[in-house]
Formats: structure tokens, sequence, C-alpha cells
């Protein structure tokens, strides 16, 4: 008997959970094509940055009040357009490109914490065809008087704005410094939010000690980042009523099996693409098929969340217990 790999995932009916993360991979239409042939069960595009938007709207107001050839309507109130593959209008053409390569569903992202630029490119991602958003919620601050009430109500309430601008299914990707995260997840679903993508990372800066500047280093995920999400997967999937997908460190099929079965419904995957090859993803979906058949599962919504914190044969070792047992067990 073949192994029943399906699962929805925020609506969609996907042929399996293992597809790309949101990357670059996909600003090559020969790269995606690639990546469905691999047997991608989605194709997640790379963020459409806030700034972008601002930024082209601030320019062509400039150029509007003072005329293109003047200095305040430089490129200066622009930003870097070398930092971006691709401007918000070749994003949008670029949604409608993927869609007419591929099959599999499409999944749009779109970066940022203001939601007024926000509203205004989800209708039209919508509309140029992509069957569901990933709002991508890199927020951090160093203001004193910012609360973290704060950032949750700013977090709700872009969920909530999206939400009455679209249709299409959205999921919301976040960081993982939030100590209420269940909380916080029932509040977004309420919102409208059909998922949750954990976690997305952090670029660290770097200090050169010679020139003394300041930069960012941009290393690939690494095997060590999956505990984090395989805790926080077996944490809420319980509890929550919306799909949940791990994103970081995921390389091997160990990784992949373990994932869901602390509840992801999603598995996407960048920095073991970027390093193998897309057709890592077959040996990815080819040996959950292999492990699953050997140890007599017949479906993933079987094995899906079989050692979250509810199944788990040992659930304390998700609690204060785990901890204190693993730094009194140390030698």
């Amino acid at each position: 008997m073949d192994v029943d790999l399906s699962i929805k995932y925020c609506g969609l009916e996907l042929k399996h959970p293992f597809m790309p993360g949101a990357s670059p991979m996909v600003d090559s239409l020969d790269t995606v094509r690639q990546l469905e042939d691999a047997g991608a069960s989605a194709i997640v595009m790379h963020s459409l940055f806030e700034e972008q938007i601002v930024g082209e709207e601030l320019g062509m107001t400039r150029a509007r009040e003072f005329g293109e050839n003047s200095p305040e309507a430089a490129g200066s109130y622009l930003p870097d357009p070398e930092g971006y593959k691709l401007g918000p209008d070749e994003y949008l053409r670029q949604i409608e490109q993927i869609k007419k390569a591929v099959a599999v569903p499409v999944i749009a992202s779109l970066n940022g914490n203001h939601r007024d630029a926000w509203v205004r490119y989800a209708k039209l991602i919508e509309q140029a065809g992509a069957d569901a958003l990933e709002l991508n919620t890199y927020e951090m601050t160093f203001q004193l008087d910012q609360t973290t009430d704060a950032i949750e109500k700013q977090t709700v309430d872009l969920v909530t704005a999206v939400r009455a601008a679209t249709t299409i299914p959205l999921t919301v990707k976040m960081l993982p410094f939030f100590a209420g995260l269940p909380s916080l997840a029932q509040r977004l679903n309420k919102a409208g939010a059909a998922g949750l993508v954990l976690f997305n990372r952090t670029y660290q800066p770097v200090i050169d000690l010679e020139e003394l500047e300041m930069s960012h280093a941009y290393p690939l995920s690494s095997h060590d980042e999956l505990p984090l999400r395989l805790r926080w997967l077996g944490m809420i999937s319980p509890s929550v009523q919306m799909s949940l997908a791990a994103s970081g460190g995921v390389y091997t099929v160990d990784d992949a099996l373990r994932a869901v079965m602390c509840g992801a419904h999603a598995v996407q995957m960048v920095s073991a693409l970027l390093r193998y090859g897309p057709n890592h993803l077959t040996t990815i979906i080819d040996g959950v098929r292999e492990w699953m058949t050997e140890h007599e599962y017949e479906s993933v919504n079987q094995m899906r969340g079989s050692m979250n914190i509810k199944n788990c044969p040992d659930p304390r070792i998700y609690t204060r217990w785990g901890y204190i047992k693993t730094l009194m067990s140390w030698a």
C-alpha cells in the first residue's frame, strides 16, 4: 500500500508537506521549474519589502512635485536598487509568470510592519494570482517605550487589515521572541491568519575590529536551529486551530520527519536547497515515504503531531522539568 503524503496547509491541498521557503531562488523561472520537477508541493516567493514599496511611492511623489530631473527627485529618495532583485511592479509580474510556469500553489510574501502599504500590495498580489500570502513580520525594536503588548497588537492589527482587504489564505512568519506565543497565535487566528511559519531568522551584525565598521553576516541556517522550531511546534500544535509550518534548520529526512511529528503541516527548506540544489527536495520526499512505509504509517496526517506535548510519551520534556533535567544531567 502506498503511503498518503497529502496534507492541507492553510486551505491549500498539497501533495505533501515539503516546499522551498522564501528565498531568491524564485527569481529565476528555470529554478522555479526545477523545484517543481524535484517535487515541491508549493512555491514560496521571496519577500517584497515594505521599504521597496515606500521608496517607490516616495520617489514618484518627489518626481511629480519637483520634476524628474531635479535633485529632489534623485535616487537618494529610493532604496538602493542594487539591494533588491525585483521592484514592486516586477514582483507582481513575477507572480503572474510563476503561476503560468508551474501547476503547484504559489505563496507570495510581504515583509514589513506598517499596514497601509501592505494592504494595497496585498490586494495587488491577490489580483496577480497568488494562492496565499505569507506576512513576514520582521519586527525588532530598540525603543524603550515600545512594549511587547504594543508590538503584538501591531501584528494582530496588520493581519486584521490585510484579511479585510483580501480573500486568499494568510500566514504569519514570526520571530521566535514571544514568550506568550500560544496566546498570540490564538489572537492571530481570530484576526484571520490561517497559519504560522516558525520561525523567521535574524541576521546578526559583525564588527570589523580593524576598520571599525559594522556589517552583516548572512550564513545559511544550520541543523542546530531546528530544535527551537520543534519545541514550539510541539507546544502549540495541540492548542491552535491553524496550520503550522517549520522553517529553519531542516536538512535531512530525519529533520523533516521530526518537524511533522511535532505538528508541522508544511516544512519549508531554503539553506539545504541552496547548498545541495533543488533535487535535494526529491531526496527528502522519497526518504520520508520510505521511512513511513518501513514504520507502517499510512499517511502524513496519521503521523503529524504524534510527538507534540499532548501525544508525546513523556510530555514533561516540553516543560520546565525537561529544562531542569537537562541541566542536572550535565556531566
